[in-house]
């Protein structure tokens, strides 16, 4: 019998190919010839799955997406159960972070996807739902640690969700070496503890 090929194991295979091109050659060199040679598949087989670099960095966006939530979910478990609120806020923030190959390739993907979007209607609008899905994570997490009385009742939900958001543009800092892990960590650490404190 032929071996019958699993199409989403495909396409994520050639997602991870972008990836690998993106993080050594930056967006402009992932052309649909070197994905599909990274990807050890001919162009043709490239294009059955994907008939644009759109439509392949789209895709590969929406993976990686999956897979920083597959990490926060890996992180939060390994957590006390139940986790403290400034804990599981630390996790969801450090995992958007490029503090590890996995997270980096996911960094470098957003950053090329977010250049393509600011020109491109369609994924503008895609990026736009997945960040805006992302804050109301965030504030959901920042409410809840309201109620619980483990942030201050007189903290704005959406300042501080904002500012907690904010901290995610170390990404851009840690990538071009002006701070190290280190120091976006005690920075994060520290914006919690003082979110924290007192409550």
């Amino acid at each position: 019998m032929p071996k019958l090929v699993d199409h989403r194991e495909r396409r994520e295979a050639i997602a991870h190919a972008l990836w690998r091109v993106v993080d050594g050659q930056g967006w402009a060199g992932a052309s649909l010839r070197e994905v599909a040679r990274e990807a050890g598949v001919s162009l043709g087989q490239l294009q059955h799955y994907f008939a644009s670099r759109t439509a392949m960095l789209a895709f590969a966006m929406e993976h990686a997406a999956e897979q920083t939530s597959d990490r926060v979910a890996r992180g939060l478990a390994a957590l006390d159960q139940p986790p403290h609120p400034r804990d599981v806020l630390r996790v969801v923030l450090t995992e958007m972070l490029p503090l590890h190959p996995d997270a980096r390739a996911s960094s470098r993907m957003s950053a090329a996807y977010v250049l393509e979007a600011l020109h491109d209607p369609a994924l503008r609008e895609r990026a736009g739902l997945g960040l805006r899905d992302g804050r109301a994570l965030v504030e959901r997490l920042v409410r809840e640690a309201i109620a619980q009385g483990r942030i201050s009742p007189d903290r704005d939900p959406d300042v501080e969700t904002d500012l907690l958001l904010a901290l995610t543009g170390f990404s851009t800092l840690l990538e071009l070496g002006v701070v190290g892990p280190q120091a976006a960590l005690a920075a994060v650490d520290q914006h919690l503890d003082r979110l924290f404190d007192g409550a």
